[in-house]
């Protein structure tokens, strides 16, 4: 397949230059990458998404999916993994959606190992709704709902995600998607719960590329199942905007361990691939007449 397969006919309304069209790219090329290594069937991939910026990428990703409500991305992404176990479940929603409505469903989901993945594009503010502070937004941020600006701490994804049981932890950035793409790509493959927090710059909302250029610098690790050397390395950004802050990306830890469908052995039963012929025809008089009745 070619990067154009995934094309679609939607408008990109994005803001003209957004950096979410940096993680589109990540995410069509490792899509195409793996289907050409034979490491997914690229038919097989299902994008979940809820509202807002991010959210939007499904218009612009020919795949299979699924509009969800906000913050409710990964309970969604969990049914379809249980409906149909050989599925490519990829999760996309924003930092609002994800640390804010979201949370509990994020902490879960880390602690049930299902084997699925979830991007969050990360800006630290509700973009689409024009700027108002998310739980990563840094301290002292000002906006028109907060005119005397953020008064706390901003919430660490990456160390939340660690401490509630997630397998594979990651930090990208939008600004550099060759680097993304490798994340991405090694995130679908691990068996377990991914989960890549994406630095993606707000241009209308919050423009912080300079800082983010200045202090990002990619991880190395030789060991990436050491719990401790990624908790460390975690802490090292607080989601703040501090001069001398380093701001690590890539891998922080990865670990292979029993995933969710590994410990339900009846989700390895063929009932998934059961064909359910539906006589449309019916079904719709059927509504018709239970309309008329009430």
């Amino acid at each position: 397949m070619k990067i154009e397969d995934l094309e679609t006919h939607q408008k990109n309304t994005w803001c003209p230059g957004c950096t979410n069209n940096g993680l589109l790219l990540a995410v069509k090329k490792a899509i195409v990458h793996l289907d050409q290594t034979s490491q997914l069937h690229w038919k097989n991939v299902v994008a979940v998404s809820g509202i807002g910026c991010g959210a939007k990428i499904y218009d612009y990703l020919r795949v299979n999916g699924f509009y969800t409500l906000h913050g409710r991305v990964l309970p969604t992404c969990l049914g379809i993994k249980t409906g149909n176990p050989n599925l490519t479940v990829l999760g996309f929603a924003g930092d609002g959606g994800s640390y804010a409505e979201g949370v509990a469903h994020l902490v879960h989901a880390a602690r049930y190992n299902a084997d699925l993945t979830m991007i969050v594009s990360n800006n630290q503010v509700f973009a689409l709704t024009t700027g108002q502070a998310t739980p990563t937004t840094e301290e002292g941020f000002i906006d028109h709902s907060l005119p005397l600006g953020v008064k706390e701490p901003p919430l660490n994804p990456l160390a939340l995600v660690l401490a509630s049981g997630g397998t594979f932890v990651a930090r990208g950035s939008a600004l550099d998607p060759e680097h993304l793409q490798k994340l991405i790509e090694e995130a679908i493959q691990h068996p377990g719960f991914s989960f890549i927090d994406v630095l993606q710059p707000c241009l209308s909302f919050h423009q912080d590329i300079e800082f983010q250029r200045q202090h990002i610098y990619k991880l190395e690790l030789k060991k990436k199942d050491d719990f401790s050397q990624a908790w460390e390395k975690a802490q090292e950004w607080d989601y703040n905007q501090k001069e001398k802050a380093k701001i690590p990306i890539g891998i922080f830890y990865q670990d292979r361990q029993l995933t969710w469908e590994e410990k339900w052995p009846q989700l390895n039963l063929p009932w998934y691939q059961k064909e359910r012929p539906i006589e449309w025809t019916k079904v719709v008089e059927d509504w018709k007449w239970r309309k008329t009745k009430k």
